[in-house]
């Protein structure tokens, strides 16, 4: 995990650095074995230490956490306990993700993977044949709009199909360019 320790306006020495990253390092690997980096800033706020710190567990999962004591230690250990409760709740989400998945039903499908038409990106051919570059099956889950949201995001995936448990309709959730997750529902409104 990548560590970046900073001080706006205090000096971070030796001894609070290599208390972060030992306490800091042994708090994340408890529940995230490769998180991909965090950053930690030190400031003043009057007389008072402020410490916030920023964990970048996986993709698109950030916890955060500040604290403000008398002394700079202090803020950082009450900080990384707010951000060792969030880790420990998305854990425990996931991992109670991760036991509902065997009761998923799924469809079977086709899944194909068909090569770009023109040699030059966004060159597009009238007469042109789609070359199929692989194809293998896949499924189908049915599932609510939450859980394939969760599930997208577990197989870290720009977009996933399913069938909306809800009305039996297939559905398409997708990660958009802003971040945020867009849902397509074709259901029937008449």
């Amino acid at each position: 995990m990548n560590i970046s320790i900073k001080g706006k306006h205090v000096d971070v020495g030796e001894a609070l650095r290599g208390h972060v990253m030992e306490n800091l390092t042994a708090t994340v690997a408890k529940y995230f074995e490769r998180a991909m980096e965090s950053s930690i800033v030190f400031s003043r706020e009057g007389h008072l230490f402020r410490a916030d710190i920023s964990v970048h567990a996986r993709r698109g999962t950030v916890m955060q956490g500040h604290s403000t004591t008398d002394d700079a230690y202090t803020a950082f250990d009450k900080a990384l306990d707010r951000v060792a409760k969030q880790l420990r709740r998305h854990k425990r989400r996931l991992r109670d993700h991760h036991k509902s998945q065997p009761n998923v039903e799924t469809l079977p499908a086709h899944y194909s993977i068909i090569a770009s038409a023109g040699e030059e990106e966004g060159e597009v051919l009238a007469d042109a044949k789609a070359v199929i570059v692989a194809e293998m099956p896949h499924e189908i889950a049915i599932l609510t709009v939450g859980e394939a949201v969760t599930r997208m995001d577990l197989d870290d995936s720009p977009i996933m199909m399913f069938r909306n448990r809800a009305h039996g309709g297939f559905n398409v959730i997708y990660r958009r360019g802003d971040g945020n997750i867009g849902w397509i529902d074709p259901k029937n409104t008449q």
